[in-house]
């Protein structure tokens, strides 16, 4: 295992969906932890340090753009990419607390290129 390799913990309540995702990152060299909801990211966030967060905005428990704002709170150096079906809430005033916005489609690569971009600044 690489020292410098980047920690990534997707947030997504479905588990197809969240398995692709972790597979995808892992197959770029990432390490990847998974979590099914908002609570268990922010109790994951509250002990562990990832360089980036992928968050889902529809789950069952918490919104994903509450968390983002709950993150931020926490003075995290993180840097927090949201991953929706729904491009509307691109103008949401509370996606503020976003790194950056991705759509998701069966298409990985515009997600990964994403990743990629935020991990390098």
């Amino acid at each position: 295992m690489k020292t410098d390799q980047k920690s990534i913990l997707v947030v997504e309540d479905e588990e197809p969906v969240r398995m692709l995702i972790k597979e995808e990152l892992e197959d770029e060299g990432y390490k990847v932890f998974t979590v099914k909801n908002g609570t268990e990211a922010l109790a994951y966030l509250a002990s562990n340090n990832v360089d980036l967060v992928t968050l889902d905005i529809e789950m069952p428990d918490l919104n994903g753009l509450d968390v983002a704002g709950k993150i931020r709170e926490m003075k995290k150096p993180v840097k927090i990419l949201i991953l929706t079906a729904y491009s509307h809430y691109r103008s949401d005033l509370s996606s503020w607390a976003a790194d950056d916005y991705v759509v998701k489609s069966s298409n990985m690569s515009e997600m990964k290129r994403k990743v990629k971009e935020l991990l390098e600044d």
